[in-house]
Formats: C-alpha cells, sequence, structure tokens
C-alpha cells in the first residue's frame, strides 16, 4: 500500500497543444503496481482549460472543487465540487474553468490507454487555417 499526500506528488504543466492555465499530478499510475488505471488530478486555473481532444479510451471525471463548464462535442455543461462525469472513448470534450479560484479535478484513465492516440480538435475560428 502507498499512502502520500496528493500535494507532495509533483504538479506538472500539460503541454498539450490547446491546454491553456493547466497543471496535472500523476496520483496513481503503472509505476505504484496499478495494473488496470492510473488517477490524475488536474487543476485548471482561473480562464484556463483543458484541450479539446478525443481518444479511443474511457475516463471518469471526480469534480473537487470550482466551477467550470464540461464541452461534450457542441455542448457545454455546468460542472462544479461533487459532480462526476463520464467520458465516453472519442467523445470530443473539453474542461474550462469559469470560476474565481482554481478548477481542480480528478481523472481516471485505463493503463491500456498508454500510447493510444489523442486527437486535438480545432478551436472556434481555427477550422480551415
Amino acid at each position: 500500500m502507498r499512502v502520500v499526500p496528493h500535494d507532495e506528488v509533483d504538479q506538472k504543466v500539460v503541454e498539450m497543444p490547446g491546454a491553456t492555465g493547466c497543471q496535472v499530478r500523476q496520483l496513481i499510475g503503472e509505476k505504484d503496481g496499478a495494473k488496470n488505471f492510473s488517477m490524475r488530478q488536474f487543476e485548471v486555473e482561473e480562464g484556463g482549460h483543458t484541450p479539446r481532444h478525443s481518444h479511443p479510451y474511457e475516463h471518469e471525471i471526480f469534480v473537487l472543487a470550482g466551477l467550470g463548464v464540461a464541452v461534450d462535442g457542441d455542448q457545454e455543461r455546468e460542472i462544479e465540487a461533487g459532480d462526476v462525469i463520464y467520458v465516453a472513448p472519442n467523445d470530443v470534450h473539453q474542461f474550462i474553468n469559469t470560476g474565481d479560484g482554481p478548477l481542480s479535478f480528478l481523472c481516471l484513465i485505463p493503463n491500456s490507454a498508454k500510447g493510444m492516440p489523442i486527437t486535438q480538435q480545432p478551436e472556434c475560428g481555427e477550422v480551415g487555417e
């Protein structure tokens, strides 16, 4: 068993194109002996967002703090602390912080997703450029 305060896990800037003000902590993964799932914590600063993207695997989200919008294709849904979100394989999605403080959420993905493609979607106004 591994027990560690989450804030002792290194936080890294998300460097994927389309991410703004977004950081991630790899809380639990294969290096910890987790064979099936990885748990990550994302923190999106005020006005920031994750990339608009899709991938061929599901993931599950639990919103820890803050206010935001979950983009699902062309639809936007308001999210807040305590909400749970299921993102199906190949769903185009994005998380945007609309609050006055950080938007923080846990994201669980299957370890089998390692090496699978992530497709960035064009932002509004970038289509055809």
